[in-house]
């Protein structure tokens, strides 16, 4: 965790969550499936005028109508809660009752019109139900999603989306008080309606509808349901593009660096990607971003600045051999680098290292590992000094408030895999991980042999994950895109996703022993577009020699402890 001297804003508590749960009334029509949705009231305090799901808030009450309740064997007990409450808000907003009588006959319009909506009702929506002999129909209404509302808002709820089908005979009627307009809407028309601003809808509904839209019939939705887990939980973060608002969930990309800079949810942070002056991700850690953007460097390579006015600065990945990047970066320093840190050798991160020492009064060392004899003739690079796996850059600035001394200390771990002299630093104090081309946000890094090893590259991701156990990291910061957040969990993640590439190369090379690695390409990459094959091919060789060579390793003998 970053320490809290080093964040840039001011730390804010976000406001309680309320629990709340919604129901998305599901039918199948000739057109298409829809979903019903109405409009709330111009003046609610929460989202107002917006299209939504009908629901509210859980009140103690609805725990205490589970007797009138029917419960699947897997339901667990805080589910049926929040389906009770999604039922009772859909009965008071739309008039619709999810509810059956005990020998399964379906409530009559004539029983609902007796019914009491009004909220405070004089007779409790549960007693309304016993006193008709009526129970909830809680066992069909099932987990779609799981939303936290974001940090940033005032009013936050902790909400249960749940998916029902719509009961048959019933027709929806506003409340006319919180709710307005119900109608039936394919997620796609919705969505579609939204984009041309004439269906106003907030993050949460938006992203459920887009979710929504890639099934084909109610059966799909509640069939996907029955594991009884939402399918997906959020609270979303927010942050400037082009200057306007924009609400990301936790598998997109900015998600991370949104956590790092603004982690009480301030909305403050801009995320255009600029090359002009350094972006701010904490006190002591700016990122400038090379202008070479390109298919193989996404925005830019980003070099890191870490390190304060009081201490002095470590440049890591200075880039390319830029002019006028190399420029920013020295005024960025005011010219006091201390060190030049270079992850591996390659055309965009290393060149700049030369010209930014040259620019500076101390000539800063440029440290790093010197390219293996297998690097490429543009990947050459040989440091004032080479850097000890595991060896530590220490800055020393000024005091914080307490009256310590502030230090800036990066821990350096050799990883081999990308490139042979390839190595990571953590910021031991502030646990964040500068991954270079090893991690990276939004693409898997190329692994090009001979200077790029396949096992190598995975033996290295366990040793980082290791370091992000011992150091308590939780965000990398890559050379290539974003600040990528939960760091653990990218890192197995990316590593499940090597290995089932893995996986689908060498039963391509089972399927067609005799064929050819652009044969093995377009079985093993299929899901991935043509134009970026050309550029897997390279990885693709890298697993073909991985296969190979521990196809041709002596099995494990049995222990002679080992079961028979």
């Amino acid at each position: 965790m970053p320490r809290p001297s080093q964040q840039l804003h001011p730390h804010r508590e976000p406001a309680l969550t309320r629990e709340a749960a919604t129901v998305l009334l599901l039918r199948d029509t000739e057109a298409g499936m829809e979903v019903l949705m109405t409009r709330r009231s111009p003046t609610a305090s929460f989202a107002p005028g917006a299209y939504v799901f009908p629901g509210g808030r859980v009140d103690e009450d609805d725990a205490e109508s589970r007797p009138i309740a029917l419960r699947r064997r897997t339901q667990s007990r805080v589910q049926l809660t929040h389906a009770i409450a999604a039922v009772r808000e859909c009965f008071e907003e739309l008039g619709v009752l999810l509810a059956e009588h005990a020998d399964g006959r379906p409530v009559s319009a004539s029983e609902l019109a007796l019914m009491d909506r009004s909220t405070p009702a004089d007779v409790p929506f549960a007693q309304q139900c016993a006193q008709r002999g009526l129970r909830l129909a809680t066992d069909r209404v099932f987990a779609f999603a799981h939303w936290i509302t974001d940090r940033d808002l005032p009013k936050r709820f902790d909400v249960l989306f749940l998916v029902a089908r719509m009961p048959p005979g019933q027709m929806p009627q506003a409340d006319e008080t919180e709710q307005f307009e119900p109608c039936w809407v394919r997620p796609a028309d919705a969505l579609q309606r939204h984009a041309d601003g004439g269906f106003d809808m907030i993050f949460p509904t938006i992203r459920t509808l887009q979710r929504l839209a890639t099934y084909a019939n109610v059966h799909a939705v509640l069939e996907a349901c029955a594991s009884e887990r939402p399918l997906w939980s959020s609270c979303p973060r927010g942050g400037l593009l082009k200057g306007a608002e924009a609400r990301f969930m936790e598998h997109e990309p900015p998600y991370g660096e949104l956590a790092l800079v603004c982690p009480d949810g301030q909305i403050a942070h801009p995320l255009d990607w600029q090359h002009e002056a350094p972006v701010p991700l904490l006190r002591n850690v700016q990122r400038l971003t090379a202008p070479n953007a390109s298919v193989m460097t996404g925005p830019g390579t980003n070099s890191y600045i870490v390190g304060d006015r009081a201490s002095g600065y470590i440049v890591i990945d200075p880039g390319p051999n830029d002019f006028d990047h190399v420029g920013r970066l020295w005024r960025a320093t005011q010219g006091d680098v201390r060190a030049i840190v270079c992850t591996h050798s390659h055309a965009d991160h290393s060149p700049g290292a030369v010209p930014l020492q040259a620019l500076c009064e101390s000539r800063p060392p440029i440290l790093g590992l010197p390219s293996a004899p297998t690097a490429r003739p543009t990947a050459r690079f040989t440091p004032d000094r080479a850097l000890d796996d595991g060896e530590s850059l220490r800055l020393e600035g000024g005091m914080d408030e307490a009256g310590r001394r502030i230090t800036h200390t990066l821990r350096v771990i050799h990883t081999p895999g990308h490139a042979a002299n390839h190595l990571c630093l953590v910021l031991e104090e502030d646990g964040l991980l500068f991954s270079g081309d090893h991690i990276l946000n939004g693409s898997t890094t190329v692994i090009d042999p001979p200077d790029g090893n396949m096992s190598d590259y995975l033996e290295s991701l366990d040793r980082l994950d290791e370091a992000c156990a011992a150091f308590d990291v939780e965000s990398i910061l890559p050379a290539h895109g974003y600040v990528l957040g939960f760091a653990r969990t990218a890192i197995a993640r990316l590593k499940a996703h090597r290995l089932q590439r893995e996986a689908r190369i060498a039963a391509a090379m089972r399927k067609k022993p005799g064929g050819t690695p652009q044969d093995w390409l377009e079985m093993a990459y299929s899901d991935t577009p043509r134009h970026l094959w050309p550029v897997a091919a390279r990885s693709l060789e890298a697993h073909i020699e991985r296969i190979l060579i521990r196809a041709s390793e002596p099995a494990p003998q049995p222990s002679r402890f080992d079961p028979e």
